[in-house]
């Protein structure tokens, strides 16, 4: 047994896959997202944790460019990122096998300090982002919001996790079953 992660965009399937492979194999499944609440009480952190919920929804959703907002992204990750590096590292201690998930695992950070490999959920579709991102929505109010973020996440962010991906040799996946099929080789 040994160690992976999943990264990838919001509503792409990371926890229930994770969930799923640590269920068969009996790894330990480690979901980065939960540190937020922690995080949010560091005030160096705060900012981060908040930036989105900080904004004009309306206003972001509509008027922020793919660049900009990937920007935002890899910030708000990097801020993050030493917090999520010690809770992996002090999860590893404890457990033979864990995977370990979380939409800020972004490539160049996993490549930098993770000994172990991973994958990258990219969703197959803007309309299973949307429908996701609808029963579980991340920041949308509104039913049109919801979507307009969705097509952030499907039309501007998974590129971006594909590209930096690609370029540090992780394999990326749109579909699920095969999400799968590559995460347990892994292991």
């Amino acid at each position: 047994m040994s160690h992976v992660f999943i990264g990838g965009i919001p509503a792409s399937g990371k926890s229930y896959l994770a969930r799923k492979v640590a269920e068969k194999t009996g790894a330990f499944h480690l979901n980065l997202d939960t540190l937020r609440a922690e995080m949010r009480n560091d005030p160096n952190l705060r900012y981060w944790t908040d930036f989105f919920f900080n904004q004009d929804e309306e206003k972001y959703l509509t008027q922020t460019s793919c660049e900009d907002h990937w920007k935002n992204l890899v910030a708000q990750s990097e801020a993050f990122w030493p917090t999520m590096l010690n809770k992996v590292k002090e999860t590893i201690k404890f457990h033979k096998s864990v995977v370990v998930e979380g939409v800020n695992i972004l490539p160049h950070l996993a490549n930098k300090d993770f000994s172990f490999p991973g994958i990258f959920l990219l969703g197959e579709s803007l309309e299973q982002i949307f429908e996701r991102n609808k029963k579980n929505p991340r920041w949308g109010k509104t039913e049109r919001l919801q979507r307009k973020e969705a097509e952030l996440f499907f039309n501007c962010e998974r590129e971006k996790y594909k590209q930096e991906a690609e370029k540090y040799g992780y394999k990326t996946f749109e579909d699920f079953n095969a999400a799968e099929k590559g995460l347990l080789e892994l292991i």
